[in-house]
Order: structure tokens, then C-alpha cells, then sequence
């Protein structure tokens, strides 16, 4: 009987355990959504730059006396060239107005001390980022406008086709810049002799060159393109296929102001984004109004205000597209096929473009 009982009970409470793994288990809780950052409620640092700016109501940026294509005076004493378009697009971005920029040319000797004295508050001279310069003299490079390399130029006449051919020649190159040591360095490297003419600046190094006081002229490749449109006859002199080194080109600021340094950086970013996502300065007005992409909405000012995380209007980056333009705008007109200097983007076309170059801005988000 007792057998039996026991029985009995073993079976009910199986039953049991059948019934419970027949009841549907609870759901479990849905996971807290992550905190989303609102430009609303964050209060981003002030830029001591940015207020002096717009106290003054006018941009200081430093540039290169004179460089085809970068930066350079016209017949009417107007400023023009990639450069210089950088520092009209964080006027607009700023101030609201790409004018309103005074340009200060210096020379490579003079130009970082002018930027850390606080004679410009931005420096757009086709500068190379570099370790010791980043580190090692309190400026900041904030992000690369224009993937370059140093070269050579030779006379067409030579009949050379390569830098190893040059042992024994004189090279002319420019003090005060990494392209004489740059050239120092793979000329030991390579037991290649050479006799090194050192001049003080781009116009004299051409000048030397044109002179006949060197047989090849080492510089970075766009500055080797610049200095052949002003010579006396461009077709006769050549740039040879090698290249030295990288030099990364961009602006400089002050090491001391981060919130200017991420102005300047993502004006940048907004130029190369207008490009990839097709608006000019042309059109980008009428875009503004039928906009749907959300990263176009949001670089336009029209979703989220994240010009306020830079205490910037909403509008800063649509304003330096329409009033300077996008990356291959500024290209175009100034290196590329719409100039005398008719660059290839090489590197410097986008990095989802056929072919494919460096150039890459993070996400508007």
C-alpha cells in the first residue's frame, strides 16, 4: 500500500513538472536604452580663440607669400588658393562670412612663431604634420586638407628618369623646412652624392633653378607643380615618378585651445562630407530646403543643432559649403583641372571613390 502511495505521488509530481515546462517563461526586461548625448544639455567649453574672433569680427590666418594654387595675390590684390579657401571656410563657419579673413603671409622661418605669439589665430601655409612639430612645439594639427610627397624637378632635356641618376648633382631646396633634411636622409640612406644649394624661400630655390645654379629642384610635388607654371617655359622641365617622403598638409593651431582646434578640424570634415554626399555650393541652398538624408539634415543645421556642441549656430557648416564650396570644389578650382597647376586627386580623392584616395571624414552624428 505504502509502495503504491508513493507511486501515486511520484507521478503527480511529475505532472507537475510537465505542466511547468509547458507555461511560457516571462519575458525578460528590455535593457535601458543607452543615454543619447543632446546637444541641448551639454555646455561645451569656450574657445578663448573663438571669442577673440568675434570680438575683432575678423579671422587672422597665416599663409605662404606666394604659392600657385595655395596661396597667392592676383592682378587685384585678391587672395586665392586652396589654402586660403581653407581659412574662408572657418570665417564662414565662425563669423557667418567668408570675407572676413585678414591674410598675413609668412615665411616657413617665421611662421609658427607668428601662430604661438598670436599674430594669426590659424596658420594654412602647406605645412607638414610631423612628430616634432606636433609634439615639440605646442601646436596642434587638427586634421590633413591635402596628402602630399617630396619630389624632384629636373630639366626635361636631361633625359632622367629617376632620382638615382642624380649622384653628383646640385639640388637646390629650401631652408627652414623638412625638405632639407628630408633630403639629406635618403640621399645618405642611398650613398647617392650630392652638392646641396640652400636657398631661403620657394622664389629664390625656382629663381636658382631657372639660373641654372642646380640641376634639380627638391620640394613637395604641388609646390614643384606651382613653381613650373611661373617658370619661363613649363613644358621643359619634368617631375620625376620618385617620391621621398610623406607630408601630410593641413592647418595649425594653438596647442592651448581645443575647442578651436575641433572648430577648424570639423569645418574640414564639413567640406569633404558636402562632397560626399553630392551638395555644392551651388545648390546646396536649395537642397537645404528638400534635404531627407538624416547626415545631410544634420551637417545642414537642420536636425539636432550640433553646431552648439562647438558654440557655433546651427547653420556654420552650410554656410562654409555655400559660401566657399565643397573639398573637390576647392580642389578644382585650385590644383585640379580647373587650374594652371592640373593636379589629379590621387590621394586626395575620397576614400569611396573609383579610384580610391585618402580622403576620409568621420560621421555627422
Amino acid at each position: 500500500m505504502i509502495r503504491r502511495l508513493c507511486a501515486v505521488a511520484a507521478f503527480a509530481l511529475a505532472l507537475a513538472a510537465c505542466g511547468q515546462r509547458d507555461e511560457p517563461a516571462a519575458p525578460a526586461p528590455p535593457p535601458p536604452p543607452e543615454p543619447a548625448l543632446e546637444p541641448a544639455t551639454y555646455q561645451p567649453a569656450v574657445s578663448r580663440t573663438l571669442a577673440e574672433v568675434r570680438r575683432r569680427g575678423w579671422l587672422s590666418c597665416g599663409v605662404h607669400p606666394e604659392l600657385a594654387g595655395f596661396s597667392v595675390r592676383d592682378v587685384k590684390g585678391v587672395w586665392r588658393g586652396f589654402d586660403v579657401d581653407i581659412c574662408r571656410a572657418v570665417a564662414a563657419a565662425t563669423l557667418g562670412d567668408a570675407n572676413a579673413v585678414r591674410f598675413r603671409p609668412l615665411s616657413a622661418a617665421e611662421r609658427f612663431t607668428a601662430l604661438k605669439n598670436g599674430q594669426v589665430d590659424l596658420l594654412s601655409r602647406n605645412t607638414s604634420w610631423t612628430y616634432s612639430r606636433d609634439v615639440g612645439l605646442g601646436v596642434d594639427f587638427p586634421v590633413v586638407t591635402y596628402f602630399d610627397a617630396q619630389g624632384f624637378m629636373v630639366r626635361r632635356a636631361l633625359n632622367l628618369a629617376s632620382v638615382h641618376e642624380l649622384n653628383g648633382a646640385r639640388i637646390c631646396v629650401q631652408t627652414g623646412t623638412d625638405a632639407e633634411q628630408n633630403l639629406a636622409d635618403f640621399m645618405r640612406a642611398r650613398a647617392i652624392d650630392y652638392e646641396a644649394v640652400v636657398v631661403d624661400d620657394a622664389a629664390a630655390a625656382r629663381a636658382a633653378y631657372q639660373e641654372e645654379k642646380c640641376d634639380a629642384m627638391s620640394a613637395d610635388l604641388s609646390a614643384l607643380a606651382a613653381a613650373r607654371t611661373v617658370m619661363n617655359s613649363p613644358t621643359a622641365h619634368v617631375i620625376l615618378p620618385d617620391v621621398i617622403s610623406k607630408e601630410p598638409l593641413g592647418p595649425v593651431v594653438r596647442q592651448d585651445d581645443p575647442v578651436w582646434s575641433d572648430i577648424v578640424r570639423w569645418t574640414v570634415y564639413a567640406l569633404i562630407l558636402a562632397e560626399e554626399l553630392e551638395l555644392r555650393s551651388t545648390d546646396v541652398e536649395e537642397a537645404k530646403g528638400l534635404a531627407t538624408v538624416p547626415e545631410a539634415r544634420r551637417l545642414l543645421g537642420l536636425e539636432r543643432n550640433l553646431g552648439g556642441l562647438l558654440g557655433l549656430r546651427e547653420d556654420w557648416a552650410f554656410q562654409a559649403i555655400r559660401q566657399v564650396g565643397a573639398y573637390d570644389e576647392l580642389f578644382r578650382r585650385n590644383l585640379g583641372e580647373g587650374s594652371a597647376l592640373r593636379l589629379a586627386r590621387g590621394l586626395n580623392a575620397r576614400w569611396n571613390a573609383s579610384p580610391s584616395g585618402l580622403l576620409y571624414a568621420p560621421p555627422m552624428r
